[in-house]
């Protein structure tokens, strides 16, 4: 897995309203580059996931198969964690703006199931 990080400057920051209008659908506003790099994580991920269900058709042995848990684990919590920033940077920051201020709460559930 690559080490390429997209920081919060790289998030496309939409209008208020794109995640703030709680008559709207909530939708993030991410940038095109964002979602790319989302998506080729993702797609790592998952054929992580598949190499380690392969492992234990094949019986590999148990350390080898944990150790690609972890590294597919570490891996989600990677992308976890560049949406947190975004959501962060974006969502949370024109909610609070909006006088949103329950946006707290909601991330304090979210961030507690993260750490899980």
């Amino acid at each position: 897995m690559d080490n390429e990080v997209i920081t919060g400057s790289s998030v496309a920051h939409g209008h208020a309203a794109d995640c703030c209008d709680s008559s709207a659908p909530r939708k993030s506003h991410h940038s095109e580059q964002m979602k790319d790099n989302l998506t080729k994580r993702l797609n790592r991920i998952e054929g992580q996931i598949r190499g380690v269900k392969a492992m234990i058709e094949k019986d590999t042995y148990c350390d080898d198969v944990l150790n690609q848990i972890a590294a597919a684990q570490s891996a989600l919590n990677s992308v976890g964690k560049l949406l947190l920033e975004g959501h962060l940077k974006s969502c949370v920051v024109e909610r609070i703006q909006a006088g949103e201020s329950e946006v707290i709460d909601e991330l304090l559930v979210t961030v507690n199931k993260l750490m899980k």
